[in-house]
């Protein structure tokens, strides 16, 4: 991380326009390390149609340069791409140059998920008990951290299960955090899948971290006859809904199943949908998100 920028800091713009993704492709451009986009006016977007990536109607774009960019010279390499009257404001900033991954640490502590259970970032080993099962992350992973209340609720499901010797299906892995969470629990046989070739990385990574065996799969590659003792999904209500019938069918006889991933307001919809193929009930709920649990009859 440090290799990207020098003693004097970074430069900061931040603008609005007609077009967030030609001004993200104009920053970049321009010289811009890295382009973030971010809401400007609390307009969530909360389930986009699979395969969409739509924007906000009103998007802050934000580029992240080294410390020699010049401002009005990158207004200057923008304007010759996008037209004035659609560039919006500008604001311009310098950043303090500091060691990123130290500061990231100071904001991420070792956290607990039940009696055993503990997600803990890389270099903080020391703060959290000698005998805890404790699931190491690397800090350069944003995601998947056990942070958002939706992983932390099947992490506390996890921590609560007598996962030794099952077999177990993470579907949409992310980070891989609850695969390896359950490897680490003792679970002997994990499947990972997702959409997303950077998290299949990313779980694969993670295992190799912990030293566990976790197997991350692509949908396309992924075995489709395995059944399992457990299986998890911390993805969206609509495509929970969508797969109903394919992860009902994962399940061994007297496998459980636990949804995430969906507003509390969201329920009914998602039990409704898995109701002809087992019973689902509200498990726990935290800041307004659910977290849906049932099993199948043996």
């Amino acid at each position: 991380m440090a290799g990207l920028g020098t003693s004097r800091g970074w430069l900061e713009i931040t603008a609005t326009g007609a077009d967030a993704e030609a001004l993200e492709d104009a920053l970049l451009d321009a010289g811009a390390l890295a382009v973030t986009l971010t809401d400007a006016a609390d307009v969530p977007i909360l389930e986009p149609e699979l395969g969409t990536h739509p924007t906000w109607p009103s998007t802050c774009v934000t580029g992240l340069f080294g410390a020699d960019a010049d401002e009005s010279q990158v207004l200057e390499s923008v304007r010759t791409l996008i037209p004035e009257t659609e560039i919006g404001p500008w604001s311009a900033s310098r950043l303090e140059d500091r060691q990123w991954v130290r500061a990231w640490l100071d904001h991420y502590h070792p956290m607990t998920f039940g009696e055993r259970l503990w997600i803990c970032p890389t270099g903080r080993e020391a703060d959290i008990p000698a005998d805890a099962v404790a699931v190491h992350l690397d800090p350069g992973l944003a995601f998947g951290t056990g942070t958002h209340s939706t992983t932390a609720l099947c992490l506390r499901w996890l921590d609560g299960m007598a996962c030794e010797g099952t077999s177990v299906l993470d579907m949409g892995c992310g980070s891989g955090v609850l695969a390896v969470a359950a490897a680490r629990l003792g679970a002997s046989r994990i499947d990972g899948v997702d959409i997303d070739p950077q998290a299949v990385q990313a779980t694969r990574d993670n295992a190799q971290r912990n030293a566990v065996t976790v197997q991350a799969w692509l949908p396309k590659d992924a075995p489709t006859d395995s059944r399992y003792d457990i299986v998890i999904a911390n993805i969206l209500a609509a495509p929970l809904i969508t797969m109903a019938p394919a992860l009902a069918a994962r399940l061994r006889p007297g496998g459980h199943l636990v949804l995430a991933g969906l507003l509390e307001s969201q329920a009914e919809a998602v039990i409704a949908a898995y109701a002809p193929y087992l019973p689902l009930r509200i498990g726990a709920v935290h800041d307004g998100w659910a977290r849906l649990q049932g099993h199948i009859d043996k």
